[in-house]
């Protein structure tokens, strides 16, 4: 996927997830949408990582050009890895979204990391 196309991907997820308590982040190397503060799905060259949830699983890993998520080797419990031929049109991504939402959006908002502060040198 060109780069051209990874943008166009992130503004069609853009378009399909509400405004409220929304966020968007570089992550992974790709753009990430968070909601209240937890990942939803991210975006990049490479195609859609959804965080599903455990339940739903199953159900997400049946869907064509699905698979688990495993990065650096280890499987992500409740994250599918989506290749780009899986969210070619708008459905196929709406359908991706709103399963993620439909778990996201259920989990409570995570509090704001607060930034730490430099460690001072004593004189």
């Amino acid at each position: 996927m060109s780069d051209l196309m990874e943008t166009v991907l992130i503004e069609r997820t853009r378009a399909l997830i509400p405004e409220a308590n929304v966020e968007q982040k570089k992550m992974f190397g790709s753009t990430c949408f968070m909601v209240n503060g937890n990942m939803l799905v991210c975006a990049s060259r490479r195609g859609l990582m959804a965080r599903v949830g455990k339940e739903q699983e199953a159900e997400a890993l049946a869907r064509p050009h699905a698979a688990p998520c495993t990065p650096a080797g280890r499987p992500m419990p409740g994250f599918i890895r989506v290749d780009p031929e899986g969210i070619e049109s708008d459905e196929d991504l709406k359908i991706w979204v709103d399963m993620a939402r439909t778990y996201v959006c259920a989990l409570p908002p995570k509090a704001p990391k607060s930034k730490k502060k430099p460690a001072g040198r004593s004189a």
